[in-house]
């Protein structure tokens, strides 16, 4: 039977395994006083709610009910279920969009939700184990840890000792999920030319990779490899914890994990009472965010405050796998040299990787549309980097995208909503906090030490405009990666010294050579500056460590081409 098929009995049976919108369609087609009936309740809920908030304007009542609305919209999301609450979610972490008393509310979302019967987890336990539950865990809590939009966690114990955590889903999501996306999925064709950032024909494909993911988020068997397949690609990152998944113990609607001690995100109090530096857990954050945008191209795509704890020995745990995204190399080598793009101002340059990403299509003219990304991100950060946050740019944007053809492809979507994430969390813990102080600084780094052909060429294009050396680009992204306190500028320089003696050098060796001695006369100035850059690093015990490994490098080459 084909996989995507969608009936009576697999909606009954939660038993559809993966997103079909036209199976889903089709379904709810014949049958459309479902979706009448669950579009006017959702009508009914927000509808009530807004005239209240008129209301409450009209009368001055506004402060004296605050907390009563904030209370009512977490229980409106709630009432209507796990798609609405991945939306409050998704608020939550948005402290300079949602004023603080929604916030205080709509965090409980994350893991403060209503749980479900607890013999009906134990018996799904044991039906998805084949196992008694005395059999299967040595303890577990009585009553849940915490609950989900999606499922609820128990606290327990293997027999052979190891302390887990049990992830168990909530039983009939199926239909409430379909019937949601398929409502989505009708009124995106219905509200995109009012959205603030036009996202026009592609709002449906939106809906379809939420739906997707959202399938996928309901497949813990999935979630289990993804887990596994993140914790492999931060195998060497001893700033990163991914808790072990136990396979015995794990099923399509129960996982079992390892258990985390750790610190929420948004528990500031705590954190510092720990003794941990907020800084450093942003830049952990920010940093292993980037890494999995443009190093692993895996990336995790909701990383809200539940999923993400702080540990007492200052690393940070990731949980909860069951919505990610891969990136192709292309999409990642591109989305770094834009975010260099952005820093030399090259608006140009930002435009054509616009179209490399899908954000405009090939055909389209992009002369016009450059003074426009230079009003757009030139205002941005101006002033300075610092200055810079998603939700100055995303203002902006949005007009833009009225005027010019440009469109949010499909997995973008999952990409943007990560990255706004990630600055409402650091935002929360720290509100002066500029993602861009980071993430500039790993970029410029990642493209002057990334030995790949690839970035290699990413970076050459950089660094050439119009064939000509970029010379105050060049100090320009040595400056920012020195920001960085990871960065070695020696070793960073030995690289590209044996990139130049390289076969593969050839040409950066001639349009070196030419960019010192163009426009009729010797760059001895920029030259000078780009020394200046050096001298700090310029002690012997460095000088001698790199020459030492560029001779051993070298001398295994030639050993291997013989």
């Amino acid at each position: 039977m084909n996989k995507s098929a969608f009936s009576d009995k697999n909606l009954e049976n939660d038993s559809l395994l993966r997103y079909s919108p036209d199976a889903i369609a089709q379904y709810y087609n014949r049958r459309p006083w479902l979706a009448i009936w669950r579009g006017l309740k959702i009508i009914t809920y927000f509808g009530i709610f807004i005239i209240q908030l008129i209301l409450d304007k009209w009368f001055n009542l506004e402060e004296k009910n605050k907390l009563k609305r904030a209370e009512q919209i977490r229980k409106i999301l709630t009432k209507l279920g796990p798609t609405f609450i991945k939306v409050g979610q998704a608020l939550s972490t948005r402290p300079d969009l949602i004023r603080r008393d929604f916030l205080e509310e709509l965090i409980k979302l994350q893991d403060q939700l209503p749980p479900f019967d607890n013999d009906l987890a134990f018996s799904i336990i044991e039906k998805e184990l084949d196992l008694k539950i005395e059999d299967a865990y040595r303890e577990i809590s009585p009553k849940p840890v915490a609950a989900a939009s999606l499922g609820q966690v128990y606290r327990g114990f293997l027999h052979t000792g190891e302390e887990v955590a049990i992830k168990v889903q909530r039983p009939n999501l199926m239909p409430v999920i379909t019937l949601d996306l398929y409502l989505m999925r009708w009124a995106s064709h219905w509200i995109s030319p009012f959205l603030p950032l036009n996202l026009g024909h592609d709002l449906a494909l939106i809906v379809d990779e939420f739906g997707t993911k959202l399938f996928e988020e309901i497949d813990y068997l999935n979630e289990g490899r993804n887990a596994e397949k993140f914790a492999a690609n931060f195998r060497d990152d001893e700033e990163v914890k991914v808790p072990a998944i136990y396979w015995r113990y794990t099923s399509k609607n129960v996982l079992t994990l390892e258990w985390i001690n750790g610190y929420k995100l948004n528990d500031l109090d705590t954190i510092k009472a720990a003794g941990l530096n907020t800084d450093d857990i942003i830049r952990v954050g920010v940093t292993s965010g980037l890494k999995q945008l443009l190093e692993h191209g895996f990336f995790h795509a909701d990383p809200h405050p539940g999923n993400l704890f702080a540990m007492p020995d200052g690393r940070m745990a990731y949980i909860d796998f069951g919505m990610m995204d891969q990136l192709s190399e292309e999409a990642k080598e591109t989305i770094a040299s834009s975010v260099v793009q952005l820093i030399n101002r090259d608006y140009e340059a930002l435009a054509r990787d616009f179209v490399k990403l899908g954000f405009l299509t090939p055909e389209t003219d992009i002369m016009p549309i450059v003074p426009a990304l230079e009003k757009v991100f030139g205002n941005a950060i101006d002033q300075s980097v610092g200055d810079f946050n998603f939700k100055t740019i995303t203002d902006d944007f949005s007009e833009l995208m009225y005027e010019y053809p440009f469109r949010v492809p499909a997995k973008f979507a999952l990409i943007i909503r990560s990255l706004v994430t990630q600055e409402g969390l650091a935002l929360s813990l720290n509100r002066d906090f500029r993602i861009v102080e980071v993430s500039f600084p790993y970029v410029s780094r990642r493209l002057l030490t990334e030995e790949s052909p690839a970035m290699r060429k990413r970076l050459l294009e950089v660094l050439f405009k119009d064939g000509k050396f970029q010379w105050e680009r060049l100090e320009n992204m040595i400056a920012i990666a020195r920001s960085d306190h990871r960065f070695n500028l020696l070793p960073t320089a030995g690289l590209g010294l044996q990139f130049l003696v390289s076969e593969e050098g050839e040409y950066l060796r001639r349009q070196l050579l030419n960019a010192l001695i163009e426009d009729d006369r010797l760059h001895t100035e920029e030259v000078k500056r780009l020394w200046t850059l050096f001298q700090p690093e310029l002690q012997p015990q460095k000088l001698w460590d790199v020459a030492f490994k560029a001779i051993s490098q070298l001398s295994n080459e030639l050993v291997t081409s013989r």
